[in-house]
């Protein structure tokens, strides 16, 4: 007989046979799951503030599949009727509609909770300000590089409940998650890695506090077997320490420190484990580039350390050369090698690629405003940066900053087509241009990778 892969995932979906299933947010993340739902024989309520116009295929697609579509402003009236509600991570849980299912009985979750319930496999989950996605999917190439099955996803992308009933007990969950769905997360993995933690989504979340709170549920519910790995350099994940109930590691760039990883004044990455050390790789194995990308492998050794051969860390370093966009080289030409780092949706992001690159740079940045202090960026843009450009909702605030600290040169621009431009004209060989937004992408474009996109077609195109 067949062994199946994972029972519990098979006989959950089993039962939501003929169920009716609210899933609200018709987003990248959410599409797979509906037709998960309606594959399994649910009856599900495709469910989105955007008008049929709006979705365009997405609710002609869905709407065939079986979904019944729900769309508008009244898009969440009568959810009281349903008997399960997934939300997408982009909206606040708390919102008086699903506070009403609650008090009625009806579960409220998400994608990724339920992905939690379910998955059989040891799962590794990575959440901080910046780097969650470089060292996210670190962890999964160093457990690919020891043989390992690994399935990663989350917020890097792809969703994961829909390949859950894949996932067997002897492979590996690597996710990568964010504040959003973090927030109401009530169960931890195996292995929680938090990067760092610095001022971001305080358009979304009511205070930093509230976002910090977020952050820490990530190992705020794990077990005494479990593994939390903290940046011993940031003030924010310091403080998560008292929350550790399993097996505390650090990681450090800065310093020695007793469990866990840390860069050693030679260069070398080290492993620190009761009283033993051992030199894990140089410097220069690591292919990217960046003091901000050995700190992201140091968090990936501690995170799996004891599952991966030293040997094997190695030669994932050497062979990895990073992700889309994030530092991601587009095209060098005529001397001027053009960057993508729309990744970069925040001021501290910004700031680590451009100390990455040793030289200063030409600048694109500015978006969508998540309310958050530009006065770093300005700092840093004083030493690394040899002029802006900027457009967007938050080029006023990138400006200012910029010109409390220095004299950098700043052009505004109306768009992406106009940044490129510009930046062709003022760049001569030898010249780096750095498009990094310190902002998210949502004033013009749908994400992040589509912004990523839009620029290294400009770029291709030009002459």
């Amino acid at each position: 007989m067949k062994t199946r892969a994972n029972p519990k995932a098979e006989a959950f979906f089993a039962g939501m046979k003929g169920r009716t299933v609210a899933v609200c947010g018709i987003g990248h993340n959410n599409t797979p799951v509906v037709h998960q739902f309606l594959q399994a024989g649910a009856q599900v309520w495709a469910c989105d503030r955007r008008t049929r116009e709006q979705l365009g295929d997405t609710a002609a697609q869905l709407e065939q599949a079986g979904a019944q579509l729900h769309l508008g402003e009244s898009y969440l009236q009568g959810l009281d009727r349903a008997e399960l509600i997934l939300r997408t991570p982009g909206m606040k849980p708390y919102l008086p509609e699903f506070e009403a299912a609650r008090a009625a009985g009806i579960p409220v979750t998400s994608e990724m909770e339920l992905f939690f319930e379910l998955c059989p496999a040891p799962i590794y989950g990575v959440t901080g300000s910046d780097g969650k996605t470089t060292t996210a999917s670190v962890i999964a190439g160093m457990l690919e590089a020891a043989g390992r099955r690994v399935f990663l996803g989350g917020n890097i992308g792809r969703p994961l409940l829909p390949v859950v009933g894949e996932i067997r007990a002897e492979d590996a969950a690597v996710v990568e998650l964010s504040s959003f769905q973090l927030t109401r997360m009530k169960q931890s993995p195996q292995v929680a890695v938090i990067t760092n933690v610095a001022p971001n989504h305080l358009d979304w979340h009511t205070d930093m506090a509230e976002y910090v709170e977020a952050k820490g549920n990530l190992i705020r519910y794990q077990g005494p077997d479990d593994r939390a790995v903290l940046n011993a350099d940031n003030p924010y994940t310091r403080q998560f320490a008292s929350l550790v109930r399993g097996k505390p590691y650090a990681f450090s760039r800065l310093h020695p420190v007793e469990e866990g990883a840390f860069l050693a004044e030679d260069g070398w990455l080290c492993m620190a484990e009761k009283g033993t050390v051992t030199r894990v790789m140089r410097s220069e194995d690591i292919r990217i580039a960046g003091a901000h990308n050995r700190e992201n492998f140091l968090a990936a050794i501690a995170a799996v350390w004891g599952a991966v051969p030293t040997e094997a860390m190695r030669r994932f370093a050497r062979e990895f050369t990073g992700i889309a966009h994030r530092c991601e080289l587009v095209r060098e030409r005529g001397g001027v090698r053009w960057i993508n780092d729309s990744i970069g949706t925040s001021p501290s992001r910004t700031i680590a690629g451009l100390e990455a690159f040793g030289q200063p740079v030409i600048l694109i940045a500015g978006g969508y405003d998540k309310h958050i202090p530009y006065d770093p960026l300005g700092k840093a843009a004083a030493t690394t940066v040899k002029a802006a450009i900027l457009m967007g909702a938050t080029a006023d605030a990138i400006e200012k900053a910029i010109r409390k600290y220095g004299e950098v040169p700043v052009l505004r621009v109306a768009d992406m087509e106009e940044a490129v431009r510009e930046a062709d004209t003022l760049a001569g060989k030898g010249d780096i241009v750095f498009m990094s937004p310190a902002s998210a992408s949502f004033d013009r474009y749908k994400n992040f990778e589509e912004r990523g996109d839009h620029f290294k077609r400009l770029v291709a195109a030009l002459p």
